[in-house]
């Protein structure tokens, strides 16, 4: 059985869990607090959060050199082909120099890498947020200055489309799928035959609103706020990604609380909340035109996937084009280990990440 120790960083956490026996048999969670405030880059969290990791592993009597391998959440790279990737020099330098942006998620590789170095050990990220699977139609946007890209919760979409084979004694493979991840943000890919051949950008792009994101807006009144002094870039960059959509209108970015509003009588955040579920709708809808109609199931997941209200609003609006199954939430570890453990067994390839993108 394959035995793994999984690492997920955060913004504001780390989380860690072990594998054994085809389940997660323990996982911890470190809150990070004034000890990061003052460490705002990679390379200054990077000791910090290593030493809390075998903190941990040390109050639960784990030791690392009994796993097969380590596996880290993957970060900010150049566009990749979606699967599971060994950590290699390559993937480390592009990871530090942060040569396509910072996140807290590309801690993940690097600290597996760290740990399974002082192990003799390989370390695997797997289906980080940068998967590109895209066609050219896809990546086309009207200008050429700005093209299309792929950036989406490729984790938890991947993993939950496998798992909606398996339940079938099947494989991605063989189906057309559209899978909506609907949390923090939403985004909602036209999966392909295993392949993300479209999907909006979840993180800065398009595509619907969100609990936190504005999602796509019109260009013009964009444009107007944009050059009205009212605003510098860093804080409209705020305001679009993380202030948005439900915080914005209401005030909270949690689904369960506007829920309460909803059935304590607040028609607007029922309007408010309506309208994110019209424009999921909207987007599936967008999907299953991008697959000709060839539309095997719609999947939903994420957070919001376990509001009852907001699914029917969803399933209401676009269960004549497939039929809906709901998997709700998002166990990022589950996804990391389950898609690692079927390349360590063969099941799947080790793929090999490049300096240079060659997409």
């Amino acid at each position: 059985m394959t035995r793994l120790l999984l690492i997920n960083p955060g913004s504001t956490s780390t989380k860690i869990g072990l594998y054994d026996k085809e389940k997660i048999v323990m996982t911890r969670t470190i809150r990070h607090g004034a000890e990061m405030e003052h460490l705002k880059d990679l390379e200054s969290q990077l000791p910090v959060r290593q030493q809390l990791i075998f903190d941990i592993l040390k109050e639960e009597n784990i030791d690392p050199a009994s796993m097969e391998a380590i596996v880290g959440r993957g970060g900010m790279l150049h566009p990749l082909e979606g699967g599971v990737y060994e950590v290699n020099d390559a993937m480390i330098e592009d990871l530090k120099s942060c040569r396509y942006g910072w996140h807290s998620s590309s801690l993940g590789g690097i600290l597996a890498h760290n740990i399974a170095c002082q192990y003799g050990l390989k370390a695997y990220i797997a289906d980080p947020v940068i998967v590109d699977e895209m066609e050219p139609l896809a990546r086309i946007s009207g200008w050429p200055a700005i093209e299309r890209i792929s950036v989406f919760h490729a984790l938890n979409q991947k993993a939950v489309a496998r798992r909606f084979a398996r339940e079938r004694e099947s494989t991605v493979q063989d189906y057309n799928l559209i899978v909506a991840h609907m949390g923090g943000g939403i985004s909602v890919g036209a999966h392909r035959r295993g392949k993300v051949i479209d999907v909006n950008n979840a993180l800065t792009g398009d595509g619907p609103f969100s609990p936190e994101r504005t999602g796509g807006l019109p260009l013009f009144s964009l444009i107007e706020l944009c050059f009205s002094g009212r605003y510098t870039e860093e804080e409209l960059k705020k305001t679009l990604v993380g202030e948005g959509g439900l915080a914005a209108y209401l005030g909270t970015s949690d689904g369960r609380e506007v829920e309460k509003r909803i059935e304590a009588g607040d028609e607007k955040a029922r309007l408010i909340f309506e309208a994110m579920a019209y424009q999921v709708a909207k987007e599936i809808g967008s999907a299953s035109a991008v697959l000709c109609g060839d539309v095997d199931a719609i999947l939903l997941t994420g957070g919001l996937a376990y509001g009852e209200m907001f699914v029917k609003w969803i399933t209401d609006r676009v269960h004549f084009l497939a039929p809906v199954h709901v998997y709700p939430g998002e166990d990022e570890l589950l996804a990391l280990a389950e898609a690692v453990s079927e390349t360590i067994t063969g099941n799947e390839p080790v793929l090999v990440y490049e300096k240079e993108c060659r997409r």
